[in-house]
């Protein structure tokens, strides 16, 4: 006979619902009775959101007819997204990047006016260990790409600037990878983190990006295949933004002329984002910008406009239309 003590399963101290729930003996009684029962919830939020979804997700099982092979499919699918995952992979970001859920949210959530620069997704190769870099310094190693040169300023709405700004930027090397997608990775590499000056300015080496296709050995990477969608995102830079007291920012840079803009697998390409690369091709202004091997580089120029907290507020609120932002740029009502 075994010393453990017994141990004896146990509700989580919820009583049963003061009312009467019928027995689901039909299909619309199931719904009834999960939206009745989530009127229980005491958050407000929390309620609106699950009675919404429920709504929604059965609206979706009744249209469709779905199996229950189709519904185990889908089970398993979730199942292997979620393992997946690991520290420095999410799949499960990769998941509502291409089914537009990602881009839709960040849309919702970051309207912008008074020329303020527009968001793009986050996408999930983001790493909070990038190394802190120096103002003119280099995120990628050498030999990770073709020499680019990254320089703007960090302004205000109406053109102030706006120092000591983080900026955390990252991007894949001329191969279509991130450092994360490496076995052997040993430290951040075409990744970084600096800061804006007293002017607002900030500037630094990194590579030219290229097209790459998102990852294809998982779930997301099956589901592609069976909508008979391509898994290619456009050449993009990404970058974000913070600052005490202003909205936080999270974007991506698109060069000009490159394929995949219109048909990006994760859907963020916004026109404002689309940039335009100037061919340098002076050595000494190679050699002057810090590039060890000399010759011509891309010269990548943006000042990025961030909207303070209450102004971001304010257009969140749905009052945008009839909220000017002055601006040294342009003034928007949109």
């Amino acid at each position: 006979m075994s010393d453990a003590p017994e141990v004896k399963a146990t509700s989580n101290g919820i009583p049963p619902p003061s009312f009467h729930l019928p027995l689901p003996d039909r299909p619309d009684i199931i719904t009834a009775n999960i939206q009745k029962l989530t009127e229980l919830t005491p958050n407000p939020r929390h309620r609106f959101i699950f009675k919404a979804l429920i709504k929604h997700l059965h609206q979706f099982i009744n249209e469709t007819s779905l199996t229950t092979d189709e519904w185990m499919a889908a089970i398993d699918f979730l199942t292997r997204t979620g393992q997946k995952c690991t520290p420095l992979r999410q799949e499960n970001i990769l998941l509502s990047d291409v089914l537009g859920v990602s881009a839709l949210v960040d849309a919702l959530n970051n309207p912008v006016a008074g020329g303020a620069t527009e968001n793009s997704v986050l996408g999930p190769f983001f790493t909070k260990d990038a190394a802190d870099v120096g103002f003119g310094e280099s995120i990628a190693s050498e030999g990770k790409g073709d020499y680019m040169y990254v320089e703007g300023r960090i302004l205000t709405t109406d053109g102030q600037p706006i120092s000591n700004a983080v900026i955390e930027t990252w991007e894949t090397d001329d191969h279509g990878f991130y450092d994360t997608q490496y076995t052997d990775r040993s430290h951040p590499d075409c990744r970084g983190r600096l800061r804006s000056d007293d002017d607002g300015k900030f500037g630094y080496r990194a590579v030219v990006p290229v097209a790459y296709p998102i990852p294809g050995d998982g779930p997301v990477g099956e589901l592609l295949l069976l909508l008979g969608r391509h898994n290619m995102r456009p050449n993009h830079l990404h970058m974000m933004v913070e600052a005490p007291g202003f909205h936080k920012l999270v974007t991506a840079f698109y060069p000009d002329g490159r394929d995949y803009l219109r048909s990006d697998c994760v859907f963020g390409v916004k026109k404002s984002l689309v940039v335009n690369l100037k061919d340098v091709v002076e050595d000494e202004e190679a050699r002057k910008r810090g590039f060890p091997q000399g010759g011509s580089f891309k010269l990548l120029q943006y000042d990025i406009v961030l909207l303070t907290e209450d102004q971001s507020a304010i257009i969140r609120a749905g009052v945008g239309e009839r909220y000017t932002i002055t601006s040294d740029h342009k003034s928007d009502k949109s």
